[in-house]
């Protein structure tokens, strides 16, 4: 097991981790390991998560065509010049 040692840290925010601590049970070690434990998890999560764009596509499928945009708007051109009802693709 890997040891961390933090240097710099400011007078009154030790204080505050140690008050933290006392009111958790725990030593100011535990509790900023749980604290960075926790904020990781949700980093995990957050980099996890799909993007807006990726959840719309699951959600709704995305369009699967072999042909060519030229030729889906050739047929859509053709077919509003004509009397026919456009194509459902």
């Amino acid at each position: 097991m890997a040891n961390l040692q933090i240097k710099g840290v400011e007078e009154d925010f030790y204080e505050d981790l140690k008050r933290l601590a006392a009111a958790s049970h725990r030593s100011v070690s535990g509790t900023v390991l749980a604290a960075l434990e926790e904020y990781l998890a949700k980093q995990r999560k957050v980099e996890q998560a799909a993007s807006p764009a990726q959840a719309l596509l699951a959600l709704a499928g995305s369009w699967e065509d072999t042909r060519s945009a030229r030729e889906i708007a050739a047929r859509v051109r053709r077919a509003r010049r004509s009397s026919r009802p456009a194509p459902v693709f």
